[in-house]
């Protein structure tokens, strides 16, 4: 599917720049018309349906004259503006790339039926990384496990859902919508889901798609266990992935729990401390008995990776109906960064799926 991208602007320069570079980079997505007459665009408008229209603040252009199915966005000099005359503004002077982005974002804020979306074909695998210990860095083992992933060629999305994730702390990408745009996306049901969240992906250097923090940590709390499983069944269908490693807090509540069932695969972490072992022998009893009680599969589902290991205080548990796969000892004076970085070097993150 093309999006029908029409862009009027009076400095010939910048759109002959412009459309050469989108003509390179999205030939396969994009279908560029350009104009710097205003007169010329409400005739191809009348004549061919255009997606989105983006023009500069000198040109006015009323809502009857984009024929009802075309978004529209004003073209501003200056980045952190959100909004002109009631529509979106997008910063002429920044990468193409996150023009683009905002193109896609302006267009499925238009266009609510997801039918006529495309498939990449076999659904993206759902590794879901969790702990009932607290403390252990489970987020920090999930993104070096996107990571490693990630240098084996694989096309990975880290999707943190702790309400006080902190996945800028671990990847970086220019890029203005967070987690908080995704959210009212999915709570609001009235944008094209899958291209909403494409406009709102970023890649860090390492290759690891990711959506940037909320805004303000509330926003997570707004969403629902039915929330999530469309986030990451629309995930899943987007840019092709073949895997999305999820981040959860540990839950027995019965729609964390389903959540949990319908995973590919569950990374528990501990520490391997006294009290970590507790916690994690009580889950996993826990989970037996709601096993027991019910048609799911999460402990066959599940692994155990030892994280922060420490020969003074830790001690591996023996007995466990779950595979250990590996662990790390604690590094001292390290920063976040460097934490994911020696982490990601690990062999066991190349097991998690066999």
């Amino acid at each position: 599917m093309k999006l029908k991208v029409a862009i009027l602007d009076n400095d010939i320069n910048y759109l002959d720049r412009l459309t050469s570079t989108f003509n390179s980079k999205y030939a396969d997505k994009l279908e560029v018309y350009s104009f710097t007459e205003k007169e010329k665009v409400i005739e191809t408008l009348k004549k061919v349906r255009m997606d989105v229209l983006l023009t500069t603040t000198q040109f006015e252009i009323k809502d009857e004259e984009l024929r009802g199915r075309c978004g529209m966005a004003y073209f501003v000099d200056t980045p952190g503006i959100e909004s002109v005359k009631e529509k979106p503004a997008i910063c002429k002077f920044q990468k193409a790339e996150l023009i683009y982005k905002q193109i896609l974002s302006v267009y499925s804020d238009m266009e609510s039926n997801i039918s006529n979306m495309k498939s990449f074909g076999d659904a993206a695998a759902v590794i879901m990384f969790t702990s009932p210990c607290g403390g252990t860095g489970t987020s920090v083992t999930a993104a070096a496990c996107a990571v490693a992933h990630a240098r084996l060629g694989k096309k990975v999305f880290y999707l943190n859902l702790e309400t006080f994730g902190v996945t800028d702390s671990f990847f970086t990408a220019e890029g203005q919508f967070t987690m908080s745009d995704v959210i009212y996306s999915i709570k609001s049901r009235k944008t094209n889901i899958s291209l909403k969240l494409e406009s709102c992906i970023k890649q860090s250097q390492e290759g690891v798609k990711y959506f940037a923090s909320p805004k303000v940590a509330l926003d997570m709390i707004e969403m629902t266990d039915e929330d999530i499983e469309v986030l990451i069944k629309n995930i899943q269908i987007t840019e092709g992935f073949d895997e999305v490693i999820v981040d959860i807090p540990f839950s027995l509540d019965r729609d964390k729990i389903n959540l949990l069932s319908k995973a590919d695969r569950i990374v528990m972490v501990n520490d391997g401390s006294q009290i970590a072992n507790e916690k994690y022998m009580k889950a996993i009893q826990a989970l037996n008995l709601i096993e027991q009680n019910g048609d799911i599969d999460i402990i066959s589902k599940s692994c155990m990776i030892y994280n922060k290991f420490s020969n003074k205080s830790s001690v591996m548990l023996n007995d466990i109906p779950v595979n250990v796969i590996g662990g790390a000892p604690k590094y001292e004076q390290a920063t976040t960064k460097q934490l994911i970085e020696q982490l990601s070097k690990m062999n066991h993150y190349n097991t998690i799926l066999s």
